[in-house]
């Protein structure tokens, strides 16, 4: 494909993962009206998309141009260059490929990746005067945006004193400084909070209701910082101790006996009453009508958490008094 006169059209990006922002610091020593700018096309471009150095103003009568990768303008940095008499590309030891430089002068960068990120330099050669030639250096710096990192857990469904639980912050790089956030607040070393060396994991030796979160990750560079979505853990746990409501345990003949029974669980636990050992129905609540001495003895709530494998229980004793008159002697009639 022979050299364009003008770059080709940018193409839509989606941005997603490693985002590259631009910036340009320039100096030009030719004596110009206006000033040679170069700018990123698209702004911000994915990883393994395409950006475009789109080179502003450029002056007239030039002899050529040639791309550095960096600041330093040798043959090691050199990626390539353009001969304006006979339109002639030619490639030097930083080209990989990927680079088109069109006859305006700007650069094609194709399926970018990390490493293109960083500082590139336009040097412009100007016809002179019989054979002696000027030149104009620009630098255009391509910053590397961090990317929006996301945590994994090696448990979705920890239960309470028993799991160890570990969080991974993603993506893996040595460039980054991981930082780990619970409600707010950057985590403190602590013996129950471990992080080894290099941050990136998070380990709760053995979690707990109290600490579902929400938990983030925040990875730095020298540029800035970029935080995780929250993450809220779903800790199983219970159920604990169970309680019985109302507490009192004596009735009278005929009443009607309304009993509930809650214990803390996740998830929400089983619910089974017996009295005095024999099973009397599932459910949080027992109700029975016109309670009568028969329905004295042990009533036990038994709650259990199949999600977790425990169980507890509790129990009270009720008392039922006898119908008013039960017991008396009849009066008997004098004679």
């Amino acid at each position: 494909m022979g050299p364009l006169s003008a770059p080709p059209c940018t193409q839509h990006i989606t941005w997603k993962g490693v985002l590259l922002t631009a910036s340009l610091l320039n100096f030009w020593n030719l004596p110009i009206t206006a000033q040679v700018t170069i700018e990123a096309l698209p702004p911000k471009v994915s990883e393994g998309k395409d950006v475009l150095l789109l080179v502003h103003n450029l002056p007239q009568n030039l002899a050529g141009y040639i791309w550095y990768k960096g600041q330093l303008m040798d043959l090691y940095h050199y990626i390539t260059s353009y001969v304006v008499d006979g339109q002639i590309n030619i490639y030097g030891p930083a080209y990989t490929g990927r680079e088109t430089v069109y006859s305006n002068a700007s650069l094609l960068i194709q399926n970018v990746t990390r490493e293109d990120a960083g500082s590139y330099t336009l040097h412009i050669i100007k016809r002179g005067d019989r054979t002696r030639g000027v030149t104009g250096y620009f630098t255009f710096n391509l910053y590397l945006k961090l990317p929006k990192p996301y945590i994994t857990i090696n448990n979705s469904k920890p239960r309470e004193n028993k799991d160890v639980l570990a969080f991974t912050c993603e993506p893996k790089s040595e460039n980054y400084t991981y930082i780990w956030w619970l409600n707010g607040q950057s985590l403190p070393v602590s013996p129950r909070v471990k992080r080894p060396i290099e941050n990136r994991i998070l380990i709760l030796p053995s979690v707990t209701r109290n600490e579902t979160g929400p938990y983030e990750c925040e990875i730095r560079d020298r540029d800035g910082g970029m935080h995780s979505d929250p993450v809220t853990l779903n800790v199983l746990y219970g159920p604990d101790l169970p309680s019985i409501y109302p507490s009192f345990t004596y009735y009278r003949s005929g009443e009607n006996l309304y009993l509930s029974c809650f214990a803390e669980s996740n998830p929400p636990a089983e619910y089974f009453w017996t009295i005095n050992g024999k099973f009397q129905q599932s459910g949080q609540k027992l109700s029975i009508p016109q309670i009568t001495t028969k329905h004295r003895g042990l009533y036990t709530c038994s709650v259990r958490n199949s999600a977790t494998g425990k169980e507890s229980s509790k129990s009270m004793t009720v008392e039922v008094s006898a119908p008013s008159g039960i017991g008396r002697l009849p009066l008997l009639n004098p004679i």
